[in-house]
């Protein structure tokens, strides 16, 4: 296939299901953010395929966008800046986690049991600088970036209704993790990848005669 702007968009759309798909598959068999699970070869197999995840959904996101940049107007480019920050420093959390947690689960154990108190809500005896800040950020800019995307989707009236409707409610019922303990509050991550999943399908299965004028008005459902 051509590198045709149509082309990426649909491959987006691939991206954007593989990251839903693997987004619910790794919540029921992620181990606990706590210090022991570090050096299992559970964790070496899930956080690098969660650093892939991550990267996958940054694809998705702008493909998503990019399908709908005209009609979704300024709420979908502040929902997809904000979204795409938020995979960004989540990206780097769990780079953090795959790559530097299992050296560190020896050398420097308090860290690494401070790192997860950000996680699991037990602050640790090290301090952490701004990266407590940065995490919570993670959520405010996941939360108001899944709603404005959601919301921007539905009003392009572009990709279908369903999908975008999920999306909105997914972002709106995240700040309940704060009722749940962790780790039960991964069950709100389901929704989400679900939706990312179905609209990663919808941009991947689209006639390739309606993706080559993305945002435009005769593409409406």
């Amino acid at each position: 296939m051509k590198p045709t702007p149509s082309n990426l968009i649909r491959w987006s759309g691939l991206a954007a299901m593989a990251a839903g798909i693997i987004f619910v598959g790794i919540q029921p068999i992620h181990p606990p953010d706590i210090l022991a699970s570090v050096t299992t070869g559970t964790w070496a197999i899930i956080t690098p395929v969660k650093t892939g995840m991550c990267l996958l959904f940054l694809l998705g996101i702008t493909g998503l966008y990019a399908r709908q940049v005209e009609a979704a107007g300024w709420p979908g480019l502040a929902g997809y800046l904000m979204l795409s920050l938020s995979w960004v420093l989540q990206t780097a959390f769990i780079f953090i986690e795959a790559f530097l947690m299992p050296p560190l689960a020896t050398a420097a154990p308090a860290f690494v049991g401070s790192f997860f108190g950000i996680v699991n809500g037990a602050p640790g005896t090290v301090s952490l600088g701004a990266l407590p800040a940065l995490y919570a950020m993670v959520g405010i800019l996941y939360i108001l970036g899944g709603l404005l995307v959601g919301i921007a989707t539905l009003r392009a009236r572009i990709l279908p209704r369903w999908p975008a409707i999920l999306l909105v409610v997914a972002a709106a019922l995240t700040p309940t993790a704060a009722l749940l303990s962790h780790p039960l509050d991964r069950v709100l991550a389901v929704p989400m990848g679900l939706a990312f999943a179905w609209l990663g399908y919808t941009l991947w299965s689209e006639p390739r005669a309606q993706v080559s004028a993305p945002g435009g008005a005769e593409d409406m459902y």
